[in-house]
């Protein structure tokens, strides 16, 4: 009896272990299920709270930093142009979506144009909508001097306004032509020490004039801070005076209405492509804002290739590009 004992001892002890190992391998399994599933609620949230990206598209809405602040200028860049300019807006989306992010800056770019009117431009247009996300449509038969411009920054405060969001959606806002190339972050750095109200930024015209308060800004892409926006919207000023070159009658209605008493005039940074020589155009040069007058293919390739604009181009054993 005394012989046995020491060995049933034994066998409880190590029951004993081997219950407590399993007790260990089983909490500890718990745990890291536990941490997994944890991880998977905080990935989702942290994916739910990134920088807004279409999500069935390759091309950010907003060429900006990841992350956000207050302080950040956001720009609407607004590119008019038609419904059944399909091949422009692709071309563009290229240009414009392989720009690199502008640190402190958010610009989302948007293609508008007014009702669309025919079966085609209903089913490609709504497809790039659902693909892209980039298109604002205007309430409005399409035009280019009869209201067109009116009715896009008119219409801004009641599409963009909205409670719990960030007031104003846009510090300024961009009103440009598609043939014109804006080098993004040259234009945030030429707004950063600009004021954020009362601001109409562009091309002077007439060309030979450096003087902001003469007359007005060129068509080629003008600015205007969000607080004019909200007065064309209400204002019977620019309701009163629709036809004519829109960029003129805008200069117009800011004239007659006593806005933007801050000026700034970016020419020679805006200018006409160079070729034919005008006294709208100079050479390219590394300190563009923008070009204009980009009506052919083969201007926007002399232009882009000038600007080196495939210089971040990863290199891959599946191209060969010299």
């Amino acid at each position: 009896m005394k012989a046995t004992m020491p060995n049933d001892r034994q066998l409880i002890i190590l029951a004993s272990i081997f219950f407590i190992l399993f007790l260990c391998i089983l909490a500890s399994t718990k745990v890291k299920e536990i941490r997994f599933e944890s991880l998977l609620k905080y990935g989702g949230f942290a994916l739910s709270k990134a920088p807004f990206h279409s999500h069935n598209s390759s091309l950010p809405n907003f060429l900006g930093e990841n992350s956000s602040s207050s302080d950040d200028i956001r720009i609407l860049l607004g590119i008019l142009t038609l419904p059944d300019q399909y091949d422009r807006r692709h071309f563009l989306r290229l240009i414009y979506g392989t720009q690199s992010p502008v640190l402190g800056a958010k610009v989302e770019v948007k293609f508008v144009f007014c009702n669309l009117t025919t079966r085609d431009q209903k089913v490609l247009v709504a497809l790039e909508i659902m693909r892209y996300d980039d298109i604002m449509i205007l309430d409005c038969k399409e035009n280019m001097n009869e209201g067109k411009t009116y009715t896009y920054f008119s219409s801004l405060p009641g599409m963009l306004n909205e409670e719990n969001k960030p007031y104003p959606p846009y510090h300024y806002v961009l009103k440009s032509d598609d043939d014109t190339y804006f080098r993004l972050a040259n234009l945030v750095e030429s707004l950063r020490v600009l004021p954020r109200e009362d601001l109409y930024y562009g091309f002077v015209i007439p060309c030979e004039s450096m003087d902001p308060f003469n007359q007005y800004m060129s068509g080629m892409g003008y600015l205007v801070s969000w607080d004019i926006v909200e007065w064309i919207r209400v204002s019977d000023i620019p309701k009163s005076r629709l036809e004519g070159p829109e960029d003129m009658v805008l200069g117009e209605w800011l004239r007659d209405g006593h806005r933007a008493k801050n000026r700034f005039n970016a020419k020679w940074s805006m200018y006409d492509f160079p070729e034919p020589a005008t006294e709208c155009t100079h050479e390219l040069w590394p300190d563009t804002v923008a070009v204009h007058q980009l009506k052919y293919l083969d201007r926007w390739f002399r232009t882009l290739d000038y600007f080196n604009v495939t210089k971040a181009l990863k290199p891959s054993k599946l191209y060969h590009i010299p």
